[in-house]
């Protein structure tokens, strides 16, 4: 679920606590946390409602400026059925803190490493994750295009694959490129 910048300022401040979606069934489940430029949103509750039900108050709780705006804003798709979205901040992001880890113990180390031989196992294109490391070290804040065609990657493959690196808290996305998080460095120390 696609949420604007504006909106999760708003979800952090505690200002919005719902949304409002229209599809053909629902696309989230209540428990789900969704990882945004804010942190964790967590989804508290998906109901599906009667769009004539949503009152001026809920739409205020979703960041309407009145019930209208909301309305308008569901305009669109009205074949489809309007969900009610609970939502809430559910902390910082982990990769965070798990990218400032740079004190691995040797069970980490093997447990990094194991990992990585296991993405590069899976690959269809090979052993990949070394190489990218050490292309995002050598040209960090690089456009991902300049870094995949350096690789003789795809760009959307290159960026799928350096997303799994993030999970395991080893870059950083930055507004352009990568680097590398203390913790890859750590890992690269050793190895």
């Amino acid at each position: 679920m696609l949420i604007r910048r504006a909106e999760l300022e708003a979800i952090l401040a505690g200002r919005i606590d719902l949304a409002f979606r229209r599809w053909d069934r629902p696309r989230l489940r209540a428990g789900t946390q969704m990882r945004t430029a804010i942190g964790l949103v967590e989804v508290t509750a998906v109901d599906e409602v009667a769009i004539t039900a949503i009152g001026e108050a809920e739409a205020r709780r979703a960041g309407a400026g009145s019930r209208d705006e909301l309305l308008g804003r569901l305009a669109r798709h009205s074949e489809r059925r309007v969900f009610r979205i609970g939502l809430r901040f559910a902390g910082a992001d982990p990769r965070i803190a798990l990218r400032e880890q740079s004190d691995l113990t040797d069970a980490e180390h093997a447990r990094l490493v194991d990992r990585l031989d296991r993405l590069d196992r899976a690959s269809r294109h090979g052993a990949w994750t070394r190489a990218t490391l050490a292309a995002i070290d050598r040209h960090p804040a690089t456009l991902a295009a300049e870094l995949a065609h350096e690789l003789g990657r795809e760009t959307l493959a290159f960026k799928r694959d350096v997303r799994k690196l993030k999970e395991l808290g080893l870059t950083e996305s930055l507004a352009t490129g990568y680097r590398l998080s203390p913790r890859a460095r750590a890992l690269l120390a050793r190895s």
